[in-house]
């Protein structure tokens, strides 16, 4: 098996302290954010998703900038489809693929709120806003295939002729992730995807849930946090310590965002934080900070090795991606690229071995 590739989260959002807090939002410091994706490409991250939501700058910008001031690592955009026109979304792909040497991929996710939605304009029930996605992923495939001018009469495109002058580099495209927990998610992805990324669930779960996926061709990826330290005494205290003192009114607007929310994977990790009972849904699964952060807030805690051990569940259960975060996120990213990390890496490389050795002639199977 090939090794599992790990991601960041959006620098964003880097200055978020702690779990129980409230967003930090309205201001935008640019050089904090290039030193976190300097200090993420020193480090091997593979790539950094440039994430999404009516409270964060947009990616676009800060992906363009970011594309000319870095020299290796990925940029991971994460957009709606309906924002832009498709052969407008294209055509600004294109141009990023030759800013950054081509070091650009896609999340494209369909919304989780029809509140936010329609901060935008948009007023589509969840499925039809995947079907739009199904419509618009049609388009970018041909734009991107050697067919031509491309003209599309869908329920909601309509192109006609669509020709771009500047084609994506090396006449391929980039790696497609699609979001989400329902089944029109799932086979959008298959269907249109090259990974289907997803918020977590245990090791156990997650492989009935790959399965029908892996069998039609297309990957799993998970989208969660990790908090990792020297032992486990020490990963405890620090979950406690980021616990302390909870931004209660923060907890009651996220209850009240989830109230109004159409996304399967959001309130399912609702249902897994509200059934875990003591926070855990298993001894290294913690869902303590779903409450305040959502989705993405499922995190595996514990010690470096039972980290890695647990993230090595994971991958036999077919998931072959991570997009992790932290709190605070830049301080998190050091502990699990230079601690962590090496343990899987060390962990697949016995597992490569043993599968040549049993594999080998006149060894036994």
């Amino acid at each position: 098996m090939s090794e599992l590739r790990f991601h960041w989260c959006s620098p964003l959002e880097s200055g978020q302290k702690k779990a129980s807090g409230q967003y930090d939002a309205g201001s935008l410091d640019f050089d904090e954010i290039l030193s976190f994706v300097k200090e993420a490409e020193e480090l091997g991250v593979d790539s950094l998703l440039m994430a999404i939501s009516y409270h964060m700058p947009d990616p676009l910008p800060m992906l363009g900038a970011l594309s000319h001031l870095t020299d290796r690592i990925k940029l991971l955009l994460a957009y709606r489809p309906g924002l832009l026109s498709p052969t407008l979304f294209t055509q600004v792909v294109n141009t990023v693929s030759w800013m950054s040497d081509n070091r650009i991929s896609l999340n494209l996710v369909a919304g989780i709120s029809p509140a936010e939605q329609a901060y935008y304009g948009d007023f589509l029930k969840h499925d039809e806003r995947y079907e739009r996605a199904g419509e618009f992923l049609e388009i970018l495939h041909e734009l991107w295939s050697e067919n031509g001018p491309v003209t599309f009469e869908g329920k909601h495109y309509r192109i006609k002729d669509a020709q771009l002058g500047l084609r994506h580099k090396g006449g391929g495209r980039p790696r497609i992730y699609i979001s989400g927990a329902s089944g029109v998610a799932q086979a959008t992805a298959v269907e249109h995807g090259d990974c289907w990324l997803r918020y977590a669930d245990t090791p156990a779960e997650m492989a009935k849930a790959a399965q029908p996926v892996l069998e039609q061709g297309c990957e799993v990826g998970l989208r969660m946090q990790v908090l990792a330290r020297a032992t486990r005494e020490e990963a405890l205290a620090q979950v406690a310590e980021m616990m302390r003192e909870p931004d209660e009114k923060h907890r009651k607007w996220i209850a009240d965002f989830v109230a109004n929310c159409d996304s399967e994977a959001v309130k399912n990790s609702f249902r897994l934080a509200d059934t875990s009972g003591d926070d855990w849904l298993s001894p290294y699964l913690w869902t303590g900070a779903v409450a305040y952060r959502g989705g993405p807030a499922l995190c595996i805690v514990g010690s470096y090795e039972e980290v890695a051990d647990y993230i090595m569940e994971y991958k036999a259960s077919g998931v072959s991606e991570f997009i992790f975060s932290g709190w605070p996120s830049r301080e998190e990213m050091r502990i699990f690229y230079g601690n962590v990390l090496p343990l899987v890496r060390a962990r697949e490389a016995r597992l490569a071995a043993l599968d040549t050795t049993v594999g080998a002639p006149g060894q036994v199977a």
